[in-house]
């Protein structure tokens, strides 16, 4: 497979905002659960420090954590519209980072058949 730097980082940025987008639909499930925390993800510190670091992103994902937010009554501390905003903008970072691993395998496939 043609890899290098710029698709090992596309794809593990595609690989946190999935897991990202795991974590908020398990949070919107449970936004009536009692005592359920909403989880959040982390890649991008990961992803940072492989690259200042020269290392090959591993694509691995990042840490889910516990929201140390406020809690309702109920001891949930999902609050929907966070979750909608946050889902929103995962989407939007997706298809941004899909386009430009696209792009790099256009620009690939056409290296192939000039040669």
């Amino acid at each position: 497979m043609i890899s290098d730097a710029t698709m090992s980082t596309l794809h593990a940025a595609l690989s946190g905002l999935a897991q990202r987008q795991r974590v908020g639909a398990d949070n919107i499930a449970n936004v009536n659960t009692p005592g359920f925390l909403a989880g959040r993800t982390d890649f991008e510190s990961t992803l940072r420090t492989e690259l200042a670091d020269g290392r090959t992103p591993t694509g691995g994902g990042g840490s889910v954590t516990r929201s140390l937010a406020a809690t309702r009554t109920d001891g949930n501390n999902v609050d929907l519209d966070s979750e909608t905003v946050i889902a929103t903008e995962t989407g939007l970072r997706y298809q941004l980072a899909l386009s430009a691993l696209n792009g790099k395998y256009d620009l690939l496939r056409s290296a192939l058949r000039t040669q």
